[in-house]
């Protein structure tokens, strides 16, 4: 017994040496870590989880996903371990709180950033509308399509439960907006199958001062008052009614903005044909569009289709067919 006394005696280390010891080497756990742990009991309204702390976190039901939860077993299983993120410090009882939907939200920012960045077209269906506009989930974050953004012809509230293609028009993190647009993406999705100097036949739908919008296939494009003809114009309204059956030819395709630019100027064969005979224009259109597409071809192998002279060419002002040097009487 004396022997072993004096052991104990020699080693000199007390149980509040090894307590101080501990503290010492002891992790110290802060919020905006983000730590593994291992779910070890499910209550109601959240879980207790062993991260290697003195005491178990625990993390509410409400932390538990970016989506709505009604059980904790939903999202998490006894002994399952995971990532948690470290919401709050210590409260009195030395207890942690954690989230896994902050680790869900920052990740789900990243990815929608990057999809804007590749701009992608994703898919979310409509599940809220309000005055301004309408409710969409996109991986999980809230966002929001304007009214303006909105292409259907349907009432807004009818569009709850329909799924829509969308681009992003605004992701803004630190200001939680998640701004989409329905019109972008159906407007992509056309002018992915429409060319510039491609006729295409559509129907007036508006006309204002600067020009008439003419719906082709569902897209609106905007064929401005200074491309209807060679001849001056006042007002489209003294070419056009609304509702008209037109032939116009694409001249510009801005997919970035969703805008379509259309011209039946350069479809006419003489100046101001479309102000005194229209018709000719429409039978003459794919013709004079073939001489476009000629003059665009040239210009884009660094050619001057003005360095061609006139009298080996189709006399039309601006649409000379410079590449096949075909004289009139060829004609």
């Amino acid at each position: 017994m004396a022997n072993q006394e004096t052991a104990t005696a020699d080693i000199g280390f007390t149980h509040d040496d090894f307590a101080a010891l501990l503290d010492k080497y002891d992790y110290h756990f802060n919020p905006g870590d983000t730590v593994a742990g291992t779910v070890f009991s499910l209550e109601p309204r959240g879980a207790l989880i062993d991260i290697g702390a003195k005491t178990a976190a625990y993390i509410p039901i409400q932390e538990m996903s970016i989506n709505r939860v009604d059980s904790p077993d939903e999202v998490l299983q006894s002994n399952e371990t995971r990532e948690f993120f470290i919401l709050t410090d210590e409260n009195e009882d030395g207890q942690l709180t954690l989230s896994i939907r902050r680790i869900e939200y920052m990740r789900a920012w990243e990815r929608v950033r990057q999809l804007q960045a590749e701009d992608a077209t994703v898919r979310s269906a409509v599940f809220a509308t309000n005055r301004g506009g309408a409710l969409v989930r996109i991986e999980g974050l809230r966002g929001f399509i304007p009214g303006s953004h909105i292409s259907t012809r349907k009432p807004k509230e009818d569009l709850v439960a329909e799924e829509l293609p969308l681009k992003f028009l605004e992701v803004d993190e630190d200001r939680n907006r998640l701004v989409l647009s329905h019109r972008r993406a159906l407007v992509e999705r056309k002018m992915n199958r429409l060319e510039v100097g491609e006729v295409v036949i559509g129907t007036v739908r508006g006309i204002k001062p600067y020009g008439a919008f003419i719906d082709i296939g569902g897209v609106s494009g905007l064929l401005h008052i200074s491309e209807i003809s060679h001849d001056h114009i006042e007002t489209p309204h003294n070419v056009f009614n609304v509702n008209d059956e037109v032939k116009v030819m694409i001249i510009d395709l801005d997919a970035e903005r969703g805008r379509i630019s259309l011209s039946t100027k350069q479809l006419e064969p003489e100046p101001g044909d479309m102000v005194k005979n229209p018709q000719i224009v429409y039978d003459k259109a794919e013709e004079m569009a073939e001489k476009y597409r000629e003059q665009m071809r040239m210009k884009a192998e660094g050619i001057d289709p003005n360095s061609v002279p006139q009298e080996e060419t189709f006399v039309d002002n601006d649409n000379d067919d410079a590449g096949e040097e075909t004289t009139d009487d060829e004609e």
